[in-house]
């Protein structure tokens, strides 16, 4: 009885899961069924063709951005601080922000790479200021 919450907890979650699979099987049918009509079509043009050598584009990352969306919330972060910020402390903002996994380490890692890369293109057209902070780390601020 007392692990009654626990167990509820879990249903739900295991619900919302299976929902999810169902979902996404529907879409791999539409898109098998949508694959197999446009291999139709191709034959009609070319029925010698092997479709098997014709490999899939490469989909974009998930946690890809908009052109200009990195910026935009980086900019804003170290203007509403009211303090100079670290790459880390900007790095879980900017992810909370996109609704990104703070958890998972290698997608860390990458947006923390994007975040520098965007620091110093701001430093260097002087819109930032990165000044010598604890450890390692720099300090960044809004000029």
């Amino acid at each position: 009885m007392e692990n009654d919450n626990v167990v509820s907890g879990m249903v739900r979650k295991r619900q919302e899961i299976a929902g999810k699979i169902e979902d996404a099987q529907l879409v791999l049918r539409q898109l098998i069924i949508d694959l197999d009509n446009l291999d139709c079509a191709i034959r009609l043009f070319r029925p010698d063709i092997d479709l098997e050598e014709i490999r899939p584009s490469p989909l974009p990352p998930r946690h890809s951005a908009f052109k200009g969306e990195m910026s935009r919330i980086i900019l804003a972060a170290l203007r509403n601080a009211g303090r100079p910020m670290h790459s880390q402390e900007i790095t879980h903002f900017v992810m909370a922000e996109r609704g990104l996994n703070v958890s998972d380490k290698r997608l860390v890692r990458t947006i923390q790479k994007r975040i520098g890369a965007c620091l110093k293109h701001y430093r260097n057209r002087g819109v930032l200021e990165g000044t010598k902070g604890p450890g390692s780390f720099i300090l960044w601020r809004v000029k």
